[in-house]
């Protein structure tokens, strides 16, 4: 997933870029410049079906309940909303009521194996581990990964890991490789993902290669 509030950036990667959703959060919001509404309803246009993670910024639990269910009518969204809800006591409490009430949640704000496994024990559908984050305190985030899919197999859980926060391509990769379902990355590390110097050699040597020789019309 794309972890952008930037129309354009988003347009752009939604031209080639196979994504499964965007995602945001106030400090995503922030650095877009726009409000809440606008980004929302922008994304909406460009995603079509795939996901939309939206934070819920309330501190208290029937705050965050009706926060949520405000967002997912105002926008309608269908099942491709998920509210954003952070691990805390009142988060914990808002995530059983907004499934019972047929709510797709994300738990976020992640830093340790424990709080991933409480969310999906109270229903959240995403975990989100902060991996970058883990590692600039030395706690090691792709273990905290590796640790809650194993516990996802070991328990029958049904949630499932969106690993969030990256600082480079490498931290993206040990993720993948540690089991992680989905990752929400920004968009210079989205272009960073694809890119090799070795593809750019292969592709310029074919251009070359073909000189003269392709000589049908297309």
């Amino acid at each position: 997933m794309a972890d952008t509030a930037n129309l354009d950036e988003l347009r752009e990667l939604y031209t080639f870029f196979p994504l499964e959703g965007v995602t945001t959060n106030p400090t995503i919001l922030n650095h877009s410049g726009l409000k809440l509404s606008v980004a929302i309803e922008g994304i909406q246009e460009l995603v079509g079906n795939g996901m939309v993670h939206v934070q819920m910024i309330s501190a208290d639990s029937e705050d965050m309940v009706r926060e949520a269910k405000k967002y997912r009518s105002y926008f309608d969204f269908g099942d491709n909303f998920y509210a954003k809800i952070p691990v805390t006591a009142n988060g914990f409490r808002a995530m059983r009521i907004l499934k019972d009430a047929g709510v797709n949640v994300t738990a976020t704000a992640i830093f340790t194996q424990q709080q991933a496994l409480v969310a999906m024990k109270a229903g959240a559908d995403f975990v989100a581990p902060y991996v970058s984050r883990l590692d600039n305190i030395s706690s090691h985030g792709i273990e905290v990964v590796s640790d809650i899919v194993q516990n996802i197999f070991e328990y029958g859980l049904h949630g499932k890991v969106l690993a969030a926060s990256f600082k480079t391509v490498d931290q993206i990769y040990r993720t993948s490789m540690a089991g992680a379902h989905s990752a929400t990355i920004s968009t210079e590390l989205l272009y960073q993902l694809i890119k090799h110097p070795m593809t750019d050699i292969g592709v310029k040597q074919f251009e070359i290669d073909a000189e003269g020789l392709y000589d049908i019309d297309f």
